[in-house]
């Protein structure tokens, strides 16, 4: 009455050793690079604000600027260990970014962090965790005020 099947099955197929698999850590280090790197993007994003809306201060950076350049140094040597030395593209900041835009970027980049947070402590790498938790800290901080600036 039924017709048997008569090619091979897609999950014999899909099992062929000659098709070359990522373990699972080797996955989760490409999630955990992907992530860092979106974080890194949106810190930029927030730098060149900060920098843009405080101006340039005595010392020759704005105080909140230079703690998210250092924030973003560190995220792209982590994103380089991950990825085995390759630095991520660092994209320019747009120069659309109006200082009420600044809020929106700060819950972005603590949303960013927290998954990032979540995800290293699932791959158990410490020195990421320790960055992502500190990311998630700062902010979750209050905000200055750059719309006034």
């Amino acid at each position: 009455m039924y017709e048997p099947i008569r090619t091979k099955s897609v999950h014999t197929m899909a099992a062929a050793p000659q098709i070359p698999h990522r373990s699972r850590a080797q996955e989760l280090d490409i999630r955990l690079a992907t992530q860092l790197t979106a974080l890194l993007t949106v810190t930029d994003e927030l730098h060149a604000l900060a920098t843009r809306a405080d101006g340039p201060a005595a010392d020759g950076a704005a105080p909140e600027g230079a703690a998210l350049a250092d924030a973003a140094e560190r995220l792209a040597e982590q994103v380089a260990r991950l990825s085995g030395g390759h630095y991520p593209l660092r994209a320019e900041p747009t120069d659309g970014a109006a200082a009420s835009r600044a809020a929106a970027l700060h819950q972005r980049a603590h949303a960013l962090a927290e998954h990032t947070l979540a995800l290293a402590t699932t791959r158990n790498d410490t020195a990421v965790a320790a960055l992502a938790a500190e990311r998630v800290a700062a902010h979750a901080a209050p905000l200055p005020d750059l719309a006034t600036a």
